[in-house]
C-alpha cells in the first residue's frame, strides 16, 4: 500500500462531504449569517482532537470576527491527553465550563465530537437547548450510530442538535487498514473543509446582501490590521 493512498482516500471523502451535506452546510452557513447581522456569537466547543475545529474558526486570517472558542484546560489534550479522554465522560463539568462564557439569547453553538458519545458534549448540548441556544452538531454518523452515549441520559449529540452535519468519517477515525489497525484520520481535515465551508458559504450570502463582511485579515499583510475587531469583541469573547 502506498503512502499516497492516504490522500486518495482523503479527495474520496472530501467528495462524500460535498455530495451528501452541502444542503446541511449550506443551512448552517444561513443561520451563520443571521447570528452576524444580528450582532450574536458563534461559541464552537469540543473536546479532546475536536477542540482543533474551534481553534481553526478562531481569530483566524479569513476567520469570522464574531467567533469563540471554548477552550478549557480540563478538556485539551495538551494539558494530559490522558486526562482529558477520562474528563470529557465526566457528568457535570459542561455546566461549568459553560458558566466561564459570556452565552447570551440569539448565540448560536457548534458542538464538534466525532463519536458523539461522551458526557461533556452531551451535556453541553442540553444546556444549549434549555437556554434556547440554536445547536450545530459536527459529528460522524457512522461512528456515533454504531456505540452507546456514555451519558445516562442514553442520548448522543446529533440526537440533540437542531442541525446535525455528517463529518463522513469511518468508525474509529482512521481511512486506511494496516492488517486490522487503522491509521490515516479523517475527522479534523473533515471538520476543518466543513467549518471553513460554512465560513465562506456565510461571506457569499453576507455579499450578496450588500452586508459588511467581518472578517480577520492576517497579520502578516502589511498595511492591514484587526484592530477594530478586537476592540469590539475584547469584552464579549473570553480569549480575544
Amino acid at each position: 500500500m502506498s503512502s499516497l493512498n492516504y490522500i486518495d482516500e482523503v479527495q474520496k471523502l472530501i467528495s462524500n462531504i460535498k455530495e451528501s451535506q452541502k444542503d446541511n452546510i449550506k443551512k448552517a452557513a444561513e443561520v451563520f449569517a443571521e447570528t452576524i447581522k444580528k450582532d450574536k456569537i458563534i461559541h464552537v466547543f469540543g473536546t479532546g482532537h475536536s477542540h482543533m475545529i474551534g481553534i481553526e474558526m478562531f481569530v483566524r486570517a479569513g476567520g469570522l470576527a464574531n467567533v469563540e472558542a471554548m477552550l478549557d484546560n480540563t478538556i485539551l489534550t495538551n494539558f494530559g491527553a490522558m486526562k482529558g479522554g477520562e474528563i470529557e465522560r465526566l457528568s457535570g463539568l459542561a455546566e461549568v465550563i459553560w458558566n466561564d462564557y459570556e452565552i447570551n439569547e440569539g448565540d448560536i453553538m457548534v458542538i464538534v465530537s466525532n463519536s458523539g458519545r461522551n458526557a461533556v458534549p452531551v451535556e453541553m448540548a442540553m444546556l444549549a437547548k434549555e437556554k434556547g441556544i440554536y445547536v450545530i452538531a459536527l459529528t460522524s454518523l457512522n461512528h456515533s450510530q454504531s456505540v452507546e452515549s456514555r451519558h445516562e441520559s442514553g442520548k448522543r449529540l446529533f440526537e440533540l442538535a437542531d442541525l446535525v452535519i455528517d463529518n463522513c468519517a469511518p468508525k474509529g477515525d482512521g481511512l486506511l487498514d494496516f492488517d486490522g489497525v487503522q491509521s490515516g484520520a479523517s475527522s479534523t481535515i473533515a471538520g476543518s473543509l466543513i467549518v471553513n465551508s460554512i465560513v465562506t458559504e456565510t461571506l457569499s450570502i453576507l455579499a450578496k446582501e450588500g452586508q459588511k463582511l467581518p472578517v480577520y485579515v492576517s497579520q502578516n499583510v502589511d498595511g492591514y490590521n484587526n484592530d477594530h475587531i478586537y476592540e469590539k469583541y475584547k469584552n464579549r469573547i473570553k480569549h480575544i
